[in-house]
């Protein structure tokens, strides 16, 4: 189950929040890119990747939130808030919900995983740095 039965451009939204949250460049721009063919305003998209949400549909909203919440808890939700968010879509809706999240959660850790290997073996000429890296430079 890959999210069939979102919306496309809510599935898009989903998967942008859970991006900005995990900081994936190239899942960044390939849903971007797919959000603009899905109707997307390019506003939204740059607000969507600041985690803010007034541009984006008011239903879609909590879903959105609970999508940035469920990437800053690794994937592992408060149980509280999964059981609003099942209670505001539905069992089915919460289930499709949480199939994009892991979905691209996967990616993101896949292309955050290729830039540090760029980093690495090129010396830090390619790719992007660590998190840490970039925190003690600037620090």
């Amino acid at each position: 189950m890959r999210g069939e039965g979102l919306d496309p451009s809510f599935r898009e939204r989903l998967m942008l929040v859970v991006t900005a949250v995990n900081g994936c460049r190239y899942c960044s721009y390939v849903h971007a890119r797919e959000a603009l063919a899905k109707g997307i305003s390019p506003q939204e998209i740059a607000a969507l990747g600041e985690s803010a949400f007034e541009g984006s549909p008011p239903q879609e909203v909590p879903a959105l939130l609970y999508a940035q919440h469920w990437a800053a808890s690794d994937g592992r939700p408060d149980g509280a808030i999964r059981a609003r968010v099942g209670q505001e879509y539905g069992s089915d809706v919460l289930a499709r919900i949480e199939a994009v999240l892991r979905m691209i959660r996967m990616g993101n850790l896949m292309g955050n995983t290729l830039d540090y290997i760029l980093y690495r073996i090129s010396f830090g000429r390619w790719g992007g740095e660590s998190t840490a890296e970039a925190e003690a430079r600037s620090g």
